[in-house]
């Protein structure tokens, strides 16, 4: 490009063709730092252009640089600089055969020609980097999607798994506890209370069966071989319906139960219909839920979801786990409450009394239902250390994780409420919580 340049010229000296020819190469080797200085080395070259055919080539090369390594404005101001180089290089050294005028548009091309190449380049790198930076971005939005998904469900897991399985152990540990209480009792009372154990356990292995059934089917299938279907509130039903064997205790007899899985089907159906009935006849009882049926013929009816009506049944297991526990239903209204609500309140009733059982088995229990339409719906458990020779006694707390409270105050939150727990002065513990209650 450099030696197309040479215009031959009769009037040049030999000397000065000499001194063009030096000037140009000066210009290639100079072209090594056109990219840490572009500006400075585009207008050096410009200016010596006017006089040197040589340096023309390497000008070029520099604006196109500039055109590619920085913004609009340096390269509108070294554009109208080689412009105006274009019109000094036309008067100097006009082609005889283009004249002045061809000679200046000819200079103008070559320079718009580079700079218009290499802003070309440039916009075209730049799309190529939005596109990776867009695409990154997209990677790491749904990594942070994938991440936020599987934390929500590793904690829906184990809130359900808590919800599912404390207050089912925990009566089992009572059962237990009651046969290592009574080592001397004759051998047909240890085996009814094994039998206990073991209907109890059979129990709450299916309640964990279904849980898992449920968590591992896709959205919206039912699992296969767990028949409890996801509540409104992400809560499934793990002991709606569950009946729980009672304590053994000195004196009396125990009375096993089988397995409720092991029952014919018919008499299973036969035993829920028979505790909806005993339920829906509560005062202020809700009526749960009709079992659901599966998408597929002779499916096996799913259990009701637990709901208020529910909450004499559990006070009952309480109290057959020698617990006292007082329930006290002061709602003002018999209209049913809302099936999330319903569903809610019978959790935190169930936390609370599961909580008492473990830390302070010794208190009396308190369970209060209170509120109306457009007030809400109040809901407190609290236990009271029982006082004997004069002082209260609590029992030894028993060191837990309080994942319990805090699913509680998250089904709280998407319920629209608030769960409030604290200690209280005279040494037991109040577990309080408001939910909303529509007209």
């Amino acid at each position: 490009m450099t030696a197309g340049s040479v215009v031959e010229d009769p009037d040049l000296s030999e000397l000065w063709i000499f001194v063009d020819q030096v000037l140009g190469m000066l210009a290639c080797a100079a072209l090594w730092f056109r990219r840490r200085w572009p500006v400075p080395l585009a207008a050096a070259m410009l200016l010596a252009s006017t006089a040197s055919h040589f340096v023309i080539g390497p000008s070029l090369v520099v604006m196109f640089t500039v055109a590619v390594h920085r913004p609009f404005r340096p390269v509108a101001v070294i554009g109208a600089l080689a412009f105006a180089s274009s019109l000094v290089n036309g008067l100097v050294h006009t082609d005889p055969d283009l004249g002045y005028v061809g000679s200046v548009l000819t200079g103008a091309l070559l320079c718009s020609t580079a700079i218009g190449w290499g802003m070309f380049v440039r916009s075209r790198r730049q799309l190529v980097i939005s596109l990776r930076e867009r695409a990154h971005r997209a990677e790491s939005e749904a990594a942070l999607r994938a991440e936020r998904v599987q934390r929500l469900t590793r904690e829906r897991i184990a809130r359900e798994m808590h919800d599912v399985l404390a207050h089912r152990l925990s009566l089992l540990s009572v059962h237990a506890g009651a046969l290592e209480y009574r080592p001397d009792a004759p051998p047909q009372d240890i085996a009814q209370a094994a039998g206990v154990i073991r209907a109890s356990a059979h129990q709450a292995l299916e309640d964990l069966r279904e849980v898992i059934g449920v968590l591992r089917a896709p959205i919206g299938q039912p699992a296969a071989g767990a028949s409890t279907p996801m509540a409104a509130d992400g809560a499934p039903s793990p002991t709606a319906g569950a009946g729980t064997a009672s304590e053994p205790r000195p004196g009396t007899e125990v009375r096993t139960r089988p397995s409720r899985f092991r029952r014919p089907r018919r008499e299973r159906a036969a035993n829920r219909a028979g505790r909806a009935s005993g339920a829906a006849s509560t005062p202020h009882a809700q009526q749960a839920p009709p079992a659901a049926r599966g998408p597929w013929d002779g499916a096996e009816p799913s259990r009701p979801q637990p709901t208020l009506a529910d909450l004499p049944r559990l006070v009952e297991e309480s109290r057959q786990a020698a617990m006292r526990v007082a329930l006290h239903d002061e709602r003002e209204a018999c209209d049913p409450v809302p099936a999330a609500t319903g569903r809610t309140a019978y959790r935190i009733v169930q936390e609370g009394l599961t909580n008492a059982r473990k830390h302070a088995p010794d208190a009396a229990v308190t369970v209060r239902v209170a509120g109306a339409p457009e007030r809400g719906l109040t809901v407190e458990v609290r236990d009271r250390p029982v006082a004997r020779d004069g002082r209260p006694r609590r029992a030894e707390p028993i060191p837990g994780s309080g994942q319990g409270l805090i699913g509680l105050a998250e089904r709280a939150s998407l319920a629209g409420g608030g769960l409030e727990s604290r200690a209280v002065e005279d040494g037991g513990f109040l577990l309080r919580a408001w939910l909303p209650w529509p007209s």
